[in-house]
């Protein structure tokens, strides 16, 4: 095979990944549009609707780490047909819950656990086969996130309106299997002993690290609790998008747009972080877009017509989708290919954790105070947290060197 060709089929693995996190995230975000319906046809609290997304990012998160160390152990089509395999069953066994209890179980642990298969595992095989490119390529694979609230959301929003809530959620399960079963057998692994696996090791820190040595790490210490405030600051102001659209008097199907351009501009913001990325370097971008991402949460206090709502989510969704691929990019720089697996696994596993607590804050608050200003207000205190955690990072030059004197 040659080099033209096995590049090309990278980008192949890259569009597969995309597809995964299009549909294993989009299928757990709609709870924010089933949120309302679930709630008024079964007589559930948002609290407990909303705890089952809590369930979600923490079965995610634990997963994620488990997910990883398996791709790294027996490659990364394995896991993600598992994971495919997974999600379809959460999807149809919670559409029949007939109890609070049976719905958390099957959409919160479920899917969760299913979710968690796809982001890690694919975004540390596409840095495997995408070297010159390295940031775009995981900011695609990162962009089925942002594709999802454009595609999954809008499509449970005409299902639950055309028919109820638990067809529309087991018609989407079906689709999940029917998606991405077939996408899972275009994951292959990428090239040993090649030019892109060559090239791709002359990136890697000079020194080989353990996983378990890298999880000790001050580096992986800042990453992932940069990634955990990151996510909390945006999980609750996304998740509650819809609802407090609807709170300051705009239509569901209006508010369901509004959620959606907010997903459209974070595909957007990952293609344009990404291509900075490459050119200015992941830590001064990811800094810079965490500090958008803080003052736009702030933003929401003060919004309340649906052109407000528009422009702000543009500026909002630019931020909080152009960073995230950028913390496996700096993974990658600063552990190599090797073992990128099982520790941006971790790193996930953070993150998820910080995913967790929006949407159950989100519903506490609305409950409590029937309204999401505190939600806006400690979501901004927590987004301020990430900038500063993030400013800890080191270069990647520094980082290559400190590594190096540790492993000593």
């Amino acid at each position: 095979m040659s080099k033209a060709a096995r590049f090309d089929y990278g980008w192949v693995v890259v569009g597969a990944g995309a597809l995964m996190t299009c549909v294993g995230f989009g299928t757990m975000l709609s709870l924010a549009v089933f949120l309302q319906p679930i709630s008024d046809a079964m007589g559930w609290s948002l609290a407990g609707i909303s705890a089952a997304a809590t369930l979600d990012f923490l079965c995610m998160g634990f997963a994620a780490f488990a997910w990883g160390t398996l791709s790294d152990r027996f490659g990364t089509r394995i896991v993600v047909l598992a994971g495919s395999l997974l999600l379809g069953l959460g999807l149809v066994t919670a559409s029949q819950a007939q109890s609070l209890w049976q719905f958390q179980l099957c959409f919160g642990v479920l899917v969760g656990i299913a979710a968690g298969s796809f982001y890690a595992p694919m975004m540390a095989l596409a840095s495997a086969w995408i070297d010159k490119h390295r940031s775009l390529a995981v900011a695609l694979v990162s962009a089925g996130m942002g594709v999802s609230p454009v595609t999954v959301a809008p499509s449970a929003s005409w299902l639950i309106t055309s028919y109820d809530w638990r067809t529309a959620m087991l018609v989407i399960g079906i689709a999940a299997w029917a998606l991405l079963i077939p996408a899972a057998f275009l994951v292959r692994p990428a090239p040993q002993g090649t030019e892109v696996a060559n090239d791709a090791a002359a990136s890697a820190p000079e020194s080989e690290w353990t996983a378990a040595q890298a999880l000790r790490t001050p580096q992986f210490l800042a990453l992932a609790g940069a990634h955990f405030a990151c996510c909390a600051a945006h999980s609750g102001p996304i998740f509650h998008m819809v609802s407090y659209a609807m709170v300051c008097g705009i239509a569901p199907l209006t508010a369901v747009t509004v959620y959606s351009l907010a997903g459209f501009s974070g595909l957007g913001g990952r293609l344009l972080l990404g291509v900075l990325a490459d050119r200015l370097g992941a830590k001064p971008v990811l800094v810079g877009g965490l500090l958008v991402q803080a003052f736009a949460i702030a933003t929401y206090l003060a919004v309340a017509r649906l052109g407000e709502f528009y422009a702000l989510s543009v500026v909002f969704g630019l931020a909080y989708g152009g960073v995230m691929p950028l913390y496996a990019v700096l993974v990658r720089e600063f552990f190599g290919a090797r073992i990128m697996g099982t520790v941006f696994g971790a790193v996930s596993a953070f993150a998820s954790l910080g995913m967790a607590l929006g949407p159950w804050a989100g519903g506490y608050v609305f409950d409590t105070f029937h309204g999401y200003t505190w939600l806006h207000a400690g979501s901004f205190a927590i987004g301020l947290a990430a900038v500063a955690v993030a400013l800890s990072f080191p270069s990647k030059g520094r980082a290559s060197l400190d590594l190096g004197r540790a492993a000593a």
